[in-house]
């Protein structure tokens, strides 16, 4: 394998993992200060049962986050040198931030998980909260550190020189916001369909039915909500790419030229080559209207940018619909949720309701490794856009490949970890409420 690509490779590896156990890390506390929240003012035991039950669920995850974030940390050092000797001075405020959010939330967590019949009842729950604030910090902070890479700022680069530094500037650039927001929408809802999922397939197998029943509704609601929500954000942030980002949008939509009234392509094939996407369905002037709000404006197409520096459009392409497709498949079972709640009661215990939870209990973090591929790939071949390319960030160091293997087996080793320990959780769960 090519030093080149194994350092990629390995980097999205890594990423692709982290950005699982991050977005649960960043969510269940919610989760759990919901339903201890709910154990305080009711005083029902199942509230309590749920709430120790997601901690330690949240445990869990905050451990193997904490391992893969450390690993991305040295990676980013050991495979791309270039890069960090450059931009480390200047993104890295984000970074140092984050690392205190994640100390607040270690102590917070320690707190939670040993205060129970130590502490005032509310001052538990407020622990409980800060373990969720400073995870979704941690997880902002991180996500403008990433859109500095999309949108550069807070420096003059001249010569080959950076001056001028301004870490303020550089954290809040012009990316930060859409992508921040995108991404912590996107975690809600991943991590909502994914726990109501678990618990809607043991409601299906009569397993602790009223336990999972209120663990289902909590999750539920919360990934109802984002699902709803995603799509606003998914449009401020297409705006935003279509200003800052034009080759990657172009590349999203597989739109080869320029011209106005552009068509909104679902679905398709790619063919690089012969620029032109086979077999898909378009909306005339809906690609116009979408990235600048009017159907007649101008898109930039691909045929705009030199071909070293087009991103691949097939990669970005399937990933973008992958993501708007299951997406808008959360929205609707979303929707028939919200129907369920509020018009139509007799559907809230419906088996086939339950199902379709179970079915999209992946969706969501698909989505999101998708969104990501959009985000990585679709800004290639730069690291720094418009500044560094890719190619010449990465390290000098032969036998790259080695390393890409190892860390397969690692993280492969430690996804079968965290399965076996969720696993026998629910199980224990099982065990100890089998009377709830």
């Amino acid at each position: 394998m090519d030093d080149f690509i194994a350092a990629r490779s390995q980097m999205a590896l890594s990423l692709g993992f982290h950005i699982i156990f991050s977005c649960i890390g960043m969510v269940m506390p919610f989760f759990m200060a919901v339903s201890h929240y709910y154990w305080i003012k009711t005083n029902d035991e199942v509230y309590r049962s749920v709430t120790k039950a997601w901690s330690k669920g949240v445990a869990i995850f905050f451990a193997t986050g904490a391992v893969s974030g450390t690993v991305l940390s040295f990676e980013l050092g050991l495979l791309w040198p270039t890069f960090m000797q450059h931009a480390g001075p200047i993104f890295g405020m984000p970074f140092s931030l984050e690392g205190t959010a994640f100390f607040i939330e270690a102590i917070a967590l320690g707190f939670f998980l040993y205060g129970w019949n130590r502490f005032n009842k509310w001052f538990h729950w407020f622990t409980g909260v800060v373990v969720g604030v400073s995870g979704l910090v941690s997880g902002i902070l991180v996500v403008a550190a990433n859109s500095w890479m999309n949108s550069p700022a807070g420096f003059v680069y001249s010569n080959g020189n950076y001056t001028n530094v301004d870490p303020i500037k550089a954290m809040f650039n012009d990316a930060w916001f859409s992508q921040a927001l995108h991404m912590s929408i996107a975690a809600f809802a991943a991590t909502g369909f994914a726990v109501a999922g678990i618990h809607a397939l043991m409601i299906l197998r009569k397993k602790n039915i009223l336990f999972h029943t209120k663990a289902f509704k909590i999750a539920a609601v919360f990934g109802a909500v984002a699902a709803l929500l995603q799509p606003l954000s998914g449009d401020h942030s297409a705006k935003d790419i279509a200003k800052r980002q034009p080759a990657k949008l172009a590349a999203m939509e597989a739109h080869f030229y320029t011209e106005k009234s552009a068509s909104l392509i679902i679905g398709g094939f790619p063919d690089e080559k012969n620029k032109k996407v086979n077999y898909a369905i378009k909306i005339p002037g809906a690609l116009s209207f979408l990235a600048h709000g009017d159907f007649e404006t101008e898109v930039t197409g691909l045929d705009k940018f030199p071909v070293g520096e087009q991103p691949p459009v097939a990669v970005t392409h399937y990933a973008f619909q992958i993501m708007v497709a299951l997406g808008m498949v959360m929205m609707g079972i979303a929707v028939l949720y919200f129907i369920a709640v509020l018009r139509k009661k007799n559907w809230r215990n419906s088996r086939w309701l339950l199902k379709l939870f179970v079915f999209a209990t992946p969706a969501g973090f698909i989505a999101v490794e998708a969104g990501w591929t959009v985000t990585e790939v679709g800004r290639q071949p730069w690291i720094i856009y418009g500044v560094m390319k890719t190619k010449d960030a990465v390290t000098p160091m032969p036998g790259i490949a080695w390393s890409f293997y190892l860390f397969t087996a690692v993280y492969f080793s430690l996804a079968l970890i965290v399965i076996y320990m969720l696993y026998r959780q629910i199980k224990m769960v099982g065990k100890l409420y089998d009377t709830v």
